[in-house]
């Protein structure tokens, strides 16, 4: 797991107006807390976080250098603009070398599964307690081989070395089903078609009719050809 150091400043103003000026600057409010101590109001370099996270994932472990003592921390809330999606606001908790904590790790699928199988994801993450220092960036799950009707549970994914699991060990984390047929997908877009009040031409509608057109046409023009001679 690596570790990223961020060298962070102190905050004495406080407010919307304050936190607008900070990111203006190319930092990130944030607090600190933990372990009984009193909540450390601070800013981050903007650029430098977005990376340890980037690189690191949700759990990077941060080494903050403020007024040059540094402590260990590990990101616990960020608020992200919804347009932008910068960094706006972040909470940090601090932890110690060999102390465990819990976390939510993210799931990350390898393999294939067999022919006309569908995997389908119901846990993104799963919350597992581990070393505060060696918290894994993701677990993976292996559906290799895995057939409809099969499933993978939270308590058969390997864990990292230390680590013990949080989620309930019989939660589903992936389904798997059978790749619909030709006929199953065409009954059910006749299904959505009837819900939507679409009705379907009969196969042969449109060149009937188009047919007994030309064929009245026909018929017009021979009588007009009669008619003059």
């Amino acid at each position: 797991m690596a570790d990223f150091r961020l060298a962070a400043e102190p905050r004495t103003e406080f407010g919307k107006g304050s936190a607008r000026r900070t990111r203006r600057e190319g930092r990130v409010p944030a607090v600190l807390y933990g372990h009984g101590q009193d909540v450390v109001h601070l800013s981050l370099p903007a650029r430098e976080f977005a990376a340890a996270l980037r690189n690191g994932g949700s759990n990077a472990l941060l080494t903050i250098v403020l007024d040059g003592k540094e402590q260990l921390a590990l990101t616990k809330a960020v608020q992200r603009d919804p347009i932008s999606r910068t960094h706006e606001h972040v909470d940090l908790l601090l932890v110690r070398r060999g102390e465990k904590t819990t976390v939510e790790v993210p799931i990350v699928i390898v393999g294939e599964p067999a022919p006309d199988t569908i995997p389908n994801h119901q846990l993104n993450t799963v919350a597992i307690e581990a070393d505060a220092t060696k918290l894994p960036d993701s677990i993976e799950a292996d559906i290799t081989g895995r057939t409809a009707g099969q499933g993978i549970t939270a308590g058969e994914l390997v864990l990292p070395k230390g680590s013990t699991l949080i989620t309930d060990p019989d939660a589903l984390v992936i389904g798997f089903l059978g790749a619909p047929t030709a006929e199953a997908l065409e009954a059910e877009l006749a299904e959505a078609e009837a819900e939507a009040g679409i009705e379907k031409e009969e196969a042969g509608t449109e060149e009937t009719e188009a047919a007994a057109e030309g064929a009245e046409s026909a018929a017009e023009g021979d009588s007009g050809s009669a008619d003059e001679s």
